[in-house]
Order: C-alpha cells, then sequence, then structure tokens
C-alpha cells in the first residue's frame, strides 16, 4: 500500500487532518482519544509492519492491508 492510499482510507473512515509539520501529518476522528501519526511519503510503499500499525491504532486493522 502507498502513503496516498493510506490516507484516502483513513479520510474515507472519517479521519481528518488535524495538523501537518513537515512531511508528517496527524490524523484524528470523532470518538478516538489520540492522534494517527503518518510520515507522509506520496507514492512511495509504506513497509507492511508500518502499516498494519498504523491500521492497527487506527482501529482500521484488517482493511485494505
Amino acid at each position: 500500500m502507498k502513503f496516498s492510499e493510506l490516507v484516502r482510507l483513513l479520510e474515507r473512515s472519517g479521519f481528518e487532518l488535524i495538523k501537518e509539520k513537515g512531511s508528517v501529518r496527524y490524523y484524528g476522528r470523532m470518538g478516538l482519544n489520540k492522534l494517527i501519526r503518518i510520515d507522509y511519503h506520496g507514492s512511495r510503499e509504506i513497509p507492511k509492519g508500518t502499516c498494519e500499525a498504523i491500521l492497527k491504532a487506527a482501529g482500521l486493522k484488517g482493511k485494505g492491508a
């Protein structure tokens, strides 16, 4: 999965960009009391373990990974 695909998946799941500093983006959504950090690199592939950790933290484990 590419970083841009992961961001689209999060946004379709109700996440919104909360803040951004350089290539680091933080996403959040109502009902989730933590921010999801993504070191955004556009069309580069996300390492499998990183992708799984982000999806797990977002509560989306198993969707699209």
